[in-house]
């Protein structure tokens, strides 16, 4: 079978390049591609002799052109990345290079003299990152007046164009409620009540420490699978106390027996704006993970909530996180945070570590909007059999 014209004028770039004559192969592949003009290949071929040829621009052109042909060409956008690294094209080259490590990613096989070109731009990459973070840091401790929701939000956006944060997004495995904020820890100021929830510590550890020494089956371990249940990430803490609870309030009704040994403790949830559904809420309860545990990465059952913690007993070595910010436990101080957010718990250290968790509103629901909620959860109740779980 005859060759075409492309393919004889490529076989003699090839020779060229083979003999170090770089005009030679500029030459013929441009035959090349005038004969195929949408063969992506010749264009890279085109690139890569205007590269020997020291052509900075010929060589972006017949990149560009092979990318016009495919966008998703891999060999060219490693190329085009390198050209503007070459050129001190930061910002372009930035770009470039993120495209070629999004693909890269899903590149399985990738040859080794590949990876260490792709490696060589992720450290190229990491440099220009942090002379980036110095310049906007900088520039943004110029403004101290943010409250500590543009605070959070300012860092997050930052971290964010400079590719140093994931973003999470609510994944909810009950009721999604739609247009909230996606944020992994709500601001303080949204509950004022927390002052009063910390200035009752002392007689709340008081009364964890007599609950946790006394004998009785008030404790349980807060994973039960149901049987037949697969083996996964939670089945090591499946029927353990590694990971225990004791229940003041669950699903909406107290427990009698906890309350009664609690009763200061039971007085102060009493006090607070909780989220109240029959059926479903509030939830309070004591949670005790053991030395040396985990709690794995996991999300909640909805995003109308949010959950207080308040740390009682927490050793050096226990750490939370809610998506890309981690938290350390300060014994006397409450959070809160999004638990629809992809959230992890561990206690590294020799001792228990012991926090209340109640759960509240998300305070980005206004009062019709939880009333919403709740007239929806006494209709589904009231429509279908079974009730709320």
């Amino acid at each position: 079978m005859a060759s075409t014209p492309a393919q004889i004028a490529n076989a003699e770039g090839v020779a060229a390049l083979r003999a170090g004559d770089a005009a030679a192969a500029v030459a013929a592949f441009t035959r090349a591609t005038a004969a195929d003009p949408a063969a992506g290949p010749l264009w890279r071929n085109l690139a890569h002799a205007h590269r020997l040829a020291e052509d900075a621009e010929g060589e972006r052109t017949a990149l560009n052109q092979a990318l016009s042909l495919d966008r998703l060409d891999f060999a060219a956008q490693l190329r085009l990345a390198q050209l503007h690294q070459r050129l001190g094209e930061e910002t372009q080259a930035l770009m470039a290079w993120n495209a070629v490590q999004q693909m890269a990613a899903g590149l399985p096989g990738m040859a080794s003299e590949v990876a260490a070109e792709v490696a060589a731009g992720q450290n190229y990459c990491d440099g220009l990152r942090t002379r980036l973070a110095a310049a906007a840091e900088a520039a943004l401790a110029a403004d101290t007046g943010r409250d500590e929701t543009e605070e959070r939000r300012v860092r997050a956006f930052v971290d964010q164009a400079l590719g140093r944060r994931r973003v999470y997004h609510n994944q909810c495995a009950g009721v999604f409620y739609p247009f909230l904020p996606e944020d992994e820890y709500f601001d303080r100021r949204h509950f004022p009540w927390l002052d009063q929830l910390e200035a009752a510590t002392p007689a709340i550890q008081a009364e964890l420490r007599d609950l946790l020494d006394a004998p009785g089956d008030l404790i349980r371990p807060y994973v039960r699978f149901e049987e037949g249940t697969p083996d996964n990430e939670w089945s090591p803490l499946d029927g353990s106390l590694d990971w225990s609870a004791c229940f003041l309030w669950e699903y909406g009704e107290p427990h009698r027996a906890v309350v009664e040994r609690c009763p200061q403790t039971a007085a102060v949830l009493d006090a607070l704006p909780l989220a109240r559904i029959p059926g479903r809420a509030p939830n309070a309860f004591f949670s005790v993970l053991r030395p040396h545990s985990k709690i794995p990465p996991h999300t909640g059952v909805t995003n109308t909530r949010a959950i207080i913690h308040l740390a009682l007993e927490v050793p050096p070595g226990c750490g939370f996180r809610v998506g890309n910010e981690t938290r350390e436990w300060i014994e006397g101080k409450a959070f809160a945070f999004d638990d629809s957010i992809d959230h992890e718990a561990w206690n590294n250290s020799d001792q228990r570590r012991a926090v209340l968790i109640i759960d509240t509103w998300n305070p980005h629901l206004s009062a019709r909007e939880q009333d919403a909620v709740q007239r929806y959860f006494a209709a589904a109740d009231q429509a279908l059999t079974g009730g709320p779980r």
